[in-house]
């Protein structure tokens, strides 16, 4: 027993063993990444060096006409003062423009997003209602077209067959007029005997020939037949003027003949027309009949149309189509902060507490955006100097908020603030940087901090731009194919590629997620 029972375990181990390394397939495993909400920044860290605090050389960040200084040499200024301002009348009408395409465009996403009114549904299940009466008439018309067609083919058939009837009675009639008149003068063997003697054996053979069923092939027979008989009439008539008969064959017989030939000659005529009948009438039930048909298509084809354009109005929008609308919001807003930003950009303010030694220009000129307008002396002693590179130096903005450390105060931040760029490159080892100026608040209860010296090492913490509660997720997960840029959601259990909008890289790896994502969605790490 225990021996049984050991082959049975055994046995179990290995099927179990089969399963796990042949059969058992083995469960795909990803890094995943959770579409987040919360804050983002983006910052540059930078060495610099504290100095004296030098004078500044102010400049406005656009071109245009000086229209208005505000301070005059000698003139003492704070923190965010307005020094100069230029022109921004150009600029007021750019942003109207731009807040009007703003306001299309929000207008378009919450059409989409409140769907069709009521209004809209109605044309469209009229244009439905319409179709469907306009597709039941074709249809309609369609058989009333095909009943008259084939009545209209059974009447020529009809009307054919009692033209054969009639065309054999008048080749019956010929013949018995033409054996009479055979018998009566022609029964000799001279020449004309024997030819009207053959020729009526002719009409006689022509009378009894019927062998086809078909009513067309009948009258193509009977016409072939007609011919025959009409052609025999005319030479036993001809037979008649012959001068050894001219006076025998009496004047009623040869009457008798020419009424036989024109007999004939009327039947020829009815047999073709009801031939050109029966090809006219198939020729014509055929153009009816397709065109008849074709409007049935044609009705069927507005029919569908009208019930695409329902479903179209009445289905959910689409993620794709929302994701666009928004994106079009996104981009409008885009363009009328960067136009108001200009706009308060064209004030040139302090940057810091100081004194207006110099004026390099008088209202009324044109600057550049190198022309140097004020020249400003710090109040603040220090200074600290630091070279950006180049691809840093395109975030950064005056203003921007630094965070300074000393080496000679290790557990203390400072704070600080850009105060000036200098739009002049540097080379450093075949590198261009550019250098900018910050202004740092040394300060403790008596003023300026006691220890600081010109030289000293700070290490930098620029803060170039911050979001506050927008969507982000990894970098990582970001994938990029030609012009688009996607991530891979996983979604109960399969991976959907999705087309995203991004914006500001944080520095901590988190990027912004404009559109294509919402709050808590898993995304594949590549």
């Amino acid at each position: 027993m225990k021996k049984v029972i050991l082959i049975s375990v055994i046995i179990a181990i290995l099927v179990f063993g089969v399963y796990q390394g042949f059969l058992k397939k083995e469960e795909p495993s990803f890094d995943l990444t959770e579409v987040l909400m919360g804050d983002i920044s983006q910052e540059i860290s930078e060495t610099g060096m504290v100095k004296k605090g030098q004078a500044l050389n102010m400049a406005f960040k656009n071109s245009g006409r000086l229209e208005k200084i505000y301070v005059e040499v000698g003139d003492k200024v704070g923190f965010g003062q307005k020094l100069a301002k230029i022109e921004t009348s150009q600029l007021q009408i750019q942003v109207q423009e731009a807040n009007a395409l703003l306001a299309i465009s929000q207008s378009k996403l919450n059409k989409l997003l409140a769907g069709a009114s009521p209004e809209e549904i109605q044309v469209t299940e009229t244009k439905v209602a319409n179709a469907k009466i306009s597709l039941t008439n074709s249809e309609q018309n369609l058989e009333d077209v095909q009943a008259d067609a084939e009545q209209d083919l059974k009447n020529a058939y009809e009307d054919a067959l009692n033209v054969l009837d009639d065309s054999e009675l008048k080749s019956y009639n010929a013949s018995k007029v033409v054996d009479s008149i055979q018998r009566t003068y022609f029964t000799g063997n001279d020449q004309e005997s024997i030819k009207v003697k053959e020729n009526k054996d002719k009409i006689e053979k022509a009378v009894v020939q019927n062998s086809q069923d078909d009513t067309e092939a009948r009258l193509s027979e009977m016409k072939e037949n007609l011919e025959i008989v009409s052609d025999a009439l005319k030479i036993i008539r001809e037979v008649c003027e012959e001068p050894s008969y001219r006076s025998t064959v009496s004047s009623t017989n040869k009457t008798s003949l020419d009424n036989q030939r024109t007999y004939i000659s009327t039947g020829l005529t009815n047999i073709t027309n009801a031939q050109q009948t029966i090809s006219s009438t198939i020729t014509t039930n055929e153009s009816l009949l397709n065109t008849a048909q074709a409007q049935v298509s044609s009705a069927e084809g507005n029919l569908q149309t009208a019930q695409d354009e329902r479903a179209l109005l009445i289905a959910p929008p689409r993620q794709q189509d929302i994701d666009l609308y928004q994106a079009q919001v996104n981009q409008a807003q885009a363009q009328v902060d960067i136009l108001k930003n200009k706009i308060q950009e064209s004030y040139l303010r302090s940057p810091v507490k100081g004194q207006i030694t110099e004026l390099k220009k008088k209202a009324g000129e044109l600057v550049q955006l190198t022309d140097i307008v004020v020249i400003l002396l710090p109040t603040v002693p220090f200074e600290i100097e630091t070279d950006i590179y180049e691809e840093d130096v395109v975030k950064i903005n005056i203003g921007n908020p630094v965070d300074i450390s000393l080496v000679a105060f290790p557990d203390e931040i400072f704070k600080g603030k850009v105060i000036a760029i200098n739009p002049a490159e540097k080379l450093i080892e075949g590198v261009v940087y550019y250098r900018i100026i910050i202004s740092p608040a040394f300060v403790d209860e008596g003023g300026v901090l006691e220890g600081v010296k010109p030289g000293m090492t700070a290490d930098l913490i620029i803060k170039t731009a911050q979001k506050e509660n927008v969507l982000m997720i990894n970098e990582e997960a970001i994938q990029k194919k030609d012009d688009k840029v996607f991530v891979e959601v996983l979604k109960n259990g399969e991976i959907e590629e999705r087309e995203i909008e991004t914006g500001l890289l944080g520095s901590n790896d988190m990027i912004e997620i404009i559109s294509g994502l919402i709050i808590g969605e898993k995304v594949i790490l590549r």
